[in-house]
């Protein structure tokens, strides 16, 4: 019986250890993608996966997202503490902040993307709403994205703004800094971004011109075929910007 309890543990292990190595893989994969083509520049954005033994998996700091080494990544454990692989991103309690907050979160990523970071430095960027409803598939994924202030890269207080926030957002624009977003798994954190970067830039297309939106109805009844929780806000964007 001992034999085949150790036998088991084995096992078990060599499967994480097996699950462990896809998921680096998966990560540099989304990751170049992401790089080549032109989301996040030069050593610039950082993603992270959260894994089954509650540690994570981290992109290392002053790392190109275009060209990382599976093996060379920062594993870390529960409490965020190095465990091997190269030093990690310097947004490293930004990642927990967020992960503390929206226990089912399995993936974020932040990027420096162009429009997302054009759209933080708006004068009139409601912080509960940094983007009005103008895409159903906006508002699927996202709901509402907040936007918090500037505050230095890495500077811890960054993620006390994330933790302000209590977990109602999984989106987050940083002022004149970049997107975080949030998702169950890596490519849906991915494809998530890429709706926002691309909602970014439509309202930057379309800034001045009086364009239509979604009405409240139109928001509502997203809301209620899909299961979407939407965080409260008190303005109204049924109207044009």
């Amino acid at each position: 019986m001992g034999a085949v309890a150790t036998a088991w543990v084995h096992e078990e292990a060599g499967d994480r250890g097996v699950n462990e190595t896809k998921l680096r893989e998966e990560i540099c994969l989304f990751a170049r993608s992401l790089f080549e083509r032109g989301l996040t520049p030069g050593s610039s954005g950082n993603i992270s996966l959260r894994l089954e033994d509650g540690g994570f998996l981290m992109t290392p700091t002053n790392a190109s997202l275009g060209f990382l080494d599976p093996a060379r990544l920062s594993r870390l454990d529960a409490d965020g503490r190095l465990l091997s692989g190269d030093k990690p991103t310097k947004e490293v309690p930004l990642h927990t902040a967020l992960y503390d907050t929206r226990a089912a979160s399995g993936a974020i990523v932040h990027l420096h993307s162009t429009h997302s970071v054009a759209l933080s430095m708006l004068p009139e960027i409601d912080p509960l709403a940094a983007l009005p409803p103008m895409t159903a598939y906006y508002v699927m994924k996202h709901g509402r994205t907040a936007l918090i202030p500037y505050y230095r890269p890495g500077d811890d207080a960054v993620a006390g703004a994330i933790r302000g926030l209590a977990g109602r957002y999984s989106s987050v624009l940083l002022a004149n800094h970049g997107p975080v977003v949030a998702g169950a798994t890596l490519d849906a954190a991915v494809y998530a971004m890429e709706e926002l970067e691309e909602t970014a830039r439509l309202y930057l297309m379309l800034r001045g011109l009086n364009p239509r939106m979604l009405t409240q109805p139109q928001v509502d009844d997203l809301v209620r075929h899909f299961g979407l929780e939407l965080p409260e806000e008190t303005h109204d964007h049924d109207h044009a910007h």
